[in-house]
């Protein structure tokens, strides 16, 4: 018996079905089954083009999704059902992950809860508000009372994965044409639910343009349905609560969208009304503001005041709209009048702009150069672009202006030497006696520049066109190896010099000592002799925040008291490590995604767990032991696009699931000669050009114009001594 049946249902539609069978062919599906229940003769020879790994149960034209999906069902052999549209997608590995999942779970649990993306015709892979709420949630199986926001989810069927026992015991109420409906209702019939916090589903929306029109009565139906699910949160007190507030929420918006005529809208809104006075829990409160306002009509029913409150708030919108375009504007003039003044002033050939990560303060590449300059060229002044409220996290004494002020446009317009790691404003204008010097923050393994032009859910709206003027601005691009330069000039073409020199910031691998590594692991408070393993995921597009991918208070168990977890989050997401709040206490896990530099963290630790972050290429020139977590390869590698394939040139061991990390990390294999031989051909060619000597390269070729072949050379891999191991330094 496979462990999971995924059936796909439905007529072709435009196409999409092609789409989706093709993706699941090119990765067959582990201890799985696909059944395709294909609605037209359309559907079904696109289907029968993939036997036989395929299914096919030919359904007649006009067969529904309800008959559709119970016809499928019918034909599975699975212990657990994933019902896909046929215009809907599977992202790749997704099958193989739920699977996986599937089988660890008690037979107590009815249903499992995934993340998904969501596709237009214009967009693709656009990450949905699911993730966080699926990452609060955790791994254990849960009553739905006792997690009722699980009911905010997004309502769709496909990120509901069903034991077929389940289905089987609740297929008449579940086989309806509503999808929503029977979304919400397998969450409100399972005993226990599970969450994985993963992207395993592809929502393909259709242009509206080329859907039927929707009729009044299904309109109505969006009331009867939740009047229906209402009744089974009798005596449930917090379900009845969550529920409740999406039925109004939903009602309203669906009022507000507009597009019904007058005598449907009237008719839709009165049964909206009598819903939400017939329904409403017990001490209920409105929300505040307009919300509130909002909900308070509805409930009187009170349909021409409500039409008025709508006209008034969009006049109101429009009138302070109109106000901050004219203060924009204003503010707009005004700066661009002192940027255009400051222009006109000669270059200072003694000042230097500094930024890093969009303003966050004195850090990576950029801070490597800056203190190398303090070295060789103190006649030069480095002044940081900082924003306001990471001002106050500034070394002592560091020059910096906050953007937007007038001093902030003044030291861009004249400044001699302008160096980023990201890009300064495309406002910014190119002098031709200043120098654009731009750092980088990492190797890439992901697609970057205009390489993410065939990635939307990358891109997410980057204006290509204005990236690059903003690379013709560049006077130099800083490299850490051969594999970087290349990449560099296909994602960011220009006449820019590229500085083969390494990356600044990895100089302290080999110029820390023994006693560096010890005061970092004193402040981080790690005990000489403890293992302490950095674990660094990278930033996912197709997820709304950060989800862990590992039960970290499961994998500190199993790794025992010898072991300190450092745990860092991807800074894109600020000081929203949430997720770590409860585990920052147990001693054994310690939340360092606030903590700065990176690389002290990387000094302090034995040993590297990664995903696809750029970290992994920076702390392979320690020589330590690296292993990747890559749970969900397929859909990185789908949805953001790589340069090379990770898996087949890792830097040491892989781990597909937890299970298998753990293992990694309890023997000898994230250490062992596999380890060590896989590790040595990835430094070579990723660490090629860092050897401890990269800042004094850029600063002797950019700020003292140095000629080339007068710079320290880059020394072989073989004459390199790293940083010593916190073995090493505590000994």
């Amino acid at each position: 018996m496979p462990e999971l049946s995924v059936i796909v249902h439905g007529p072709n539609v435009q196409d999409h079905l092609t789409e989706l069978l093709e993706s699941l062919a090119a990765h067959p599906l582990p201890d799985a089954e696909l059944i395709v229940a294909a609605v037209g003769d359309w559907a079904r020879e696109t289907a029968e083009r993939h036997t036989p790994e395929v299914q096919v149960v030919p359904l007649p034209d006009g067969t529904g999704d309800a008959a559709a999906r119970t016809a499928g069902a019918a034909r599975a052999s699975g212990r657990w059902l994933h019902f896909v549209h046929a215009k809907d997608g599977l992202p790749a590995g997704a099958p193989r992950t739920v699977a996986e999942r599937v089988a660890e779970l008690p037979a107590e649990v009815d249903v499992l809860l995934v993340d998904h993306v969501r596709s237009t015709w214009h967009t693709s892979g656009m990450p949905s508000r699911d993730g966080p709420l699926l990452a609060r949630a955790g791994r254990a199986d849960v009553a739905l009372d006792d997690c009722a926001p699980l009911l905010r989810l997004t309502p769709l069927l496909g990120t509901r994965v069903l034991r077929a026992d389940f289905w089987r015991a609740h297929e008449q109420r579940l086989t309806t044409e509503d999808e929503p409906y029977a979304a919400l209702a397998a969450l409100l019939l399972a005993d226990r639910v599970a969450c994985l916090p993963h992207v395993a589903y592809e929502d393909r929306r259709l242009r509206p343009a080329s859907l039927p029109p929707v009729t009044p009565e299904q309109r109505y139906g969006l009331v009867e349905r939740y009047e229906s699910l209402m009744d089974l949160t009798r005596d449930r007190r917090a379900a009845h609560a969550v529920l409740y507030d999406v039925m109004v929420r939903d009602c309203l918006r669906t009022f507000a969208r507009g597009g019904m005529p007058e005598e449907v809208a009237r008719e839709f809104f009165r049964r909206a009304s009598l819903a939400a006075l017939r329904r409403r829990p017990e001490g209920y409160r409105r929300p505040a503001g307009l919300e509130g306002v909002r909900r308070s009509l509805l409930e009187e029913g009170a349909y021409a005041r409500y039409r008025a409150f709508q006209a008034v708030n969009r006049t109101r919108r429009t009138a302070k709209s109109a106000v901050r375009a004219r203060r924009r504007q204003a503010g707009a003039k005004l700066r661009d009048h002192q940027y255009r003044r400051a222009l006109g002033r000669p270059v200072n050939p003694h000042l230097a702009v500094f930024s890093a990560y969009w303003n966050r303060g004195v850090a990576c590449n950029p801070a490597a150069i800056a203190a190398k300059l303090a070295e060789l060229a103190p006649q030069i002044h480095p002044v940081w672009v900082v924003t306001e409220e990471n001002a106050a996290l500034l070394p002592p004494g560091t020059d910096h202006v906050v953007p937007g002020t007038r001093r902030y446009w003044e030291v861009l317009a004249t400044a001699k030497y302008l160096v980023n790691n990201v890009n300064f404003p495309n406002a910014v204008v190119k002098r031709p006696d200043a120098i654009h010097l731009q750092t980088h923050h990492g190797t890439p393994l992901k697609r970057m520049g205009i390489d993410q032009m065939a990635y939307p859910a990358a891109a997410q709206g980057l204006d290509f066109q204005a990236l690059l003027e903003r690379i013709d601005k560049w006077d130099y691009s800083v490299s850490a190896n051969s594999h970087t330069t290349r990449m560099w000039e296909r994602a960011y073409p220009s006449h820019y010099v590229s500085l083969d020199h390494g990356y600044p910031r990895n100089d302290v691998y080999y110029t820390a000592g023994a006693e560096d590594i010890r005061s970092v692991r004193d402040r981080l408070g790690i005990a000489p002799g403890r293992r302490a393993v950095l674990y660094a995921p990278t930033h996912r597009d197709y997820e709304a925040g950060w989800t862990p991918r590992l039960d970290l208070a499961a994998l500190a168990d199993r790794l025992g008291d010898d072991t300190v977890l450092l745990v860092r989050g991807h800074y894109f997401y600020g000081g929203a490590a949430s997720p770590l709040t409860n585990l920052r206490r147990t001693g054994r896990i310690i939340d360092v995604s606030s903590y700065d530099p990176v690389e002290e963290l990387c000094l302090a630790a034995d040993a590297l767990v990664t995903d696809y972050s750029s970290i992994m290429f920076d702390y392979a020139n320690l020589d330590r032991p690296i292993v990747i977590h890559a749970d969900d390869w397929e859909t990185y590698r789908t949805t953001r696009g790589v340069y090379f394939d990770l898996m087949a040139e890792a830097p040491g061991p892989v781990a597909r699931s937890q299970q298998e990390l753990t293992e990694i990390l309890t023997t000898e294999a994230w250490r062992d000669e596999g380890a060590a031989k896989a590790r040595a051909v990835f430094r070579r060619r990723f660490c090629e050009y860092d050897d401890g000597r990269a800042a004094e390269r850029v600063v002797r070729r950019v700020f003292l114009g140095q000629d080339e072949r007068s710079l320290p050379p880059v020394l072989p891999i073989e004459e390199r001594t790293p940083a010593p191991t916190p073995q090493e330094a505590t000994a």
